[in-house]
């Protein structure tokens, strides 16, 4: 297969994915709710005070808990896993072909610093 198709290959099924076993989760719950207004545009105007009467600068606030990471881990990797199982029945096929139509206009992917630093036994592609 040509490196421009597993390419365009490559892209098509990281948005699916990032549709279908990421956004489509507990992070949609987490996302909901009011974002504080910030006239910096970058939070640094934003104080939180919490019950105890902390006041702590949104740039140092967990968004998240650890039940509630720990929840969305398992869920997403449950949705991948159930993905990978699923992606050669045709019904599921073509809803994720649906899917991908949502996820055209997205960026194009690009690769990840951290998964790329990984040293690699075969030659890259080029």
């Amino acid at each position: 297969m040509r490196a421009e198709d597993e390419d365009r290959i490559a892209a098509k099924l990281a948005r699916v994915m990032a549709v279908a076993c990421v956004r489509n989760t507990q992070l949609e719950t987490l996302h909901a709710g009011l974002t504080p207004v910030s006239h910096t545009g970058d939070g640094s105007d934003v104080i939180v005070e919490d019950a105890v009467g902390r006041r702590i600068p949104w740039s140092e606030v967990s968004r998240i808990n650890d039940d509630e990471m720990r929840a969305l881990m398992r869920e997403i990797v449950d949705r991948l896993y159930t993905f990978h199982l699923r992606i050669d029945d045709p019904a599921f096929r073509a809803e994720i072909d649906r899917w991908a139509a949502m996820t055209a206009k997205w960026d194009a992917p690009k690769p990840d610093p951290v998964l790329s630093a990984i040293p690699a036994e075969t030659p890259e592609r080029g």
